[in-house]
């Protein structure tokens, strides 16, 4: 199985506003890089979109270590997501789970890799959660200057 690492990162201008979502890939020595941008949401939802993205544009199933700063989507993933699956999507306060359907897409597309979710300082001295950032808000920048990117 191929060993991944992708960073991710979501940015909004204004919450809810538009919003941008970065993503660089690295393996063996190659780096890719993925953004886009949403007309209205949200930054968690960036947050959380970043790291389907990444998952997204993987070919087959890899060894993923996936770093974001988003302690939202780590604690989501490691922590939270079994207890809502198994209370029907609703929380400990049997409320409905926030942004069900992108945690459903990104529960879906970490079942065929191994992913590790870790969590990354943002706006601090990592290089590629630094280029996540830059991808997202330039994203939004583009998004309003009528690119169209989606």
């Amino acid at each position: 199985m191929k060993t991944v690492t992708l960073y991710g990162d979501g940015a909004c201008s204004g919450n809810p506003g538009p919003g941008g979502w970065g993503v660089v890939m690295l393996y063996e020595g190659h780096q890719k890089e993925l953004s886009g941008a949403v007309e209205l949401t949200t930054n968690n939802q960036m947050e959380l979109l970043a790291a389907i993205k990444g998952l997204e544009s993987l070919k087959e199933p890899c060894e993923v270590t996936l770093y974001t700063d988003s302690k939202y989507v780590v604690q989501g993933m490691s922590e939270w997501v079994k207890d809502w699956i198994a209370r029907g999507w609703r929380t400990a306060a049997k409320k409905s789970v926030k942004n069900i359907e992108l945690w459903q897409r990104l529960v879906e597309l970490s079942k065929g890799h191994t992913v590790t979710f870790k969590w990354v300082k943002g706006h601090d001295s990592n290089p590629y959660n630094n280029r996540c950032d830059e991808l997202a808000t330039s994203a939004i920048t583009l998004f309003r200057m009528g690119s169209g990117i989606c």
